[in-house]
């Protein structure tokens, strides 16, 4: 079923062995929910990977709406693309230390603004330590400028209209990454002002059910095929993913990506968005 591999991860070993190349930019994009408590910021600067420089999703964000972390302009990714030290042959390598949510998130962005030669650490910060490499404290140091160049993919990026006309025509499968309690409407979201519930059509997948056991570490081709199929997704057809506000959509798409879906879009508003707006469709309980 699968349509022939395609590898977006890096392990921590080649990480560790490419990391002092000057054509390897490192990226933290840890990012965690208001409930877990955490400064992601603060965790940084105790201690990164060498070299890793801090993306915060919230700063790197389109500000003109007040809807979360959403997609940037062209000029401000690419602004702080450069400011990162990307250019184009750069090979991007992104981590994180809260179950790859927002390292895929990012490894997305950089895909939607043209850069394919970015990649997820397997494991994220886990494998690294795990590993027990080095780590750095203190404020990230700037790279030189980068002439990174946008190249915008809006087939990786799904608007609420665009997505509203699929659901009326059954369109694109949707694949819905929150969890199977919030999915059903069973339990009340944690973002005030938003219904309980999902977009009319969309099957449920939780993000994590795409990792090995108790670990960050995605699974293996084969058993992510399974796991894609027992929920009802098929992965040769076209996929939209969903989630509470674009961030573990990515985590589907990651996943896909490595069954050789490398066009899988995301809803950037999510149920951020969806969920808010009293006139558009609804459904609870489980998928149909």
């Amino acid at each position: 079923m699968t349509m022939g591999p395609s590898n977006a991860l890096v392990t921590a070993d080649w990480l560790f062995d490419h990391h002092q190349r000057s054509d390897v930019v490192i990226l933290d994009a840890t990012w965690t929910l208001p409930a877990q408590e955490r400064d992601p910021e603060d965790e940084f600067k105790a201690g990164h990977l060498p070299g890793a420089q801090y993306f915060d999703i919230d700063t790197i964000a389109d500000h003109e709406t007040s809807l979360p972390h959403m997609l940037p302009s062209d000029d401000v990714f690419e602004g702080f693309a450069r400011r990162f030290g990307i250019s184009d042959e750069t090979h991007v390598v992104i981590y994180d230390s809260n179950q790859l949510m927002a390292s895929a998130r990012v490894w997305w962005t950089f895909r939607v603004f043209g850069h394919d030669k970015v990649s997820v650490l397997d494991g994220g910060k886990w494998a690294w330590l795990k590993a027990l490499y080095p780590v750095e404290s203190g404020a990230f140091k700037r790279r030189p400028e980068g002439t990174f160049k946008s190249q915008r993919q809006d087939h990786l990026v799904v608007q609420r209209d665009e997505l509203l006309r699929t659901v009326r025509a059954a369109g694109s499968q949707l694949v819905d990454a929150r969890p199977k309690d919030r999915f059903e409407g069973r339990v009340p979201e944690p973002r005030p002002g938003l219904r309980s519930g999902h977009i009319p059509g969309s099957r449920t997948l939780f993000f994590k059910a795409l990792f090995e056991k108790e670990t960050p570490t995605l699974l293996p081709a084969t058993s992510l095929e399974t796991v894609f199929l027992s929920a009802g997704v098929d992965p040769l057809k076209p996929i939209i993913a969903t989630c509470g506000s674009g961030v573990t959509a990515a985590v589907i798409a990651l996943g896909l990506y490595q069954l050789g879906h490398e066009r899988v879009a995301i809803y950037d508003g999510s149920w951020s968005e969806w969920g808010r707006e009293e006139a558009l469709p609804i459904a609870t309980g489980a998928a149909s």
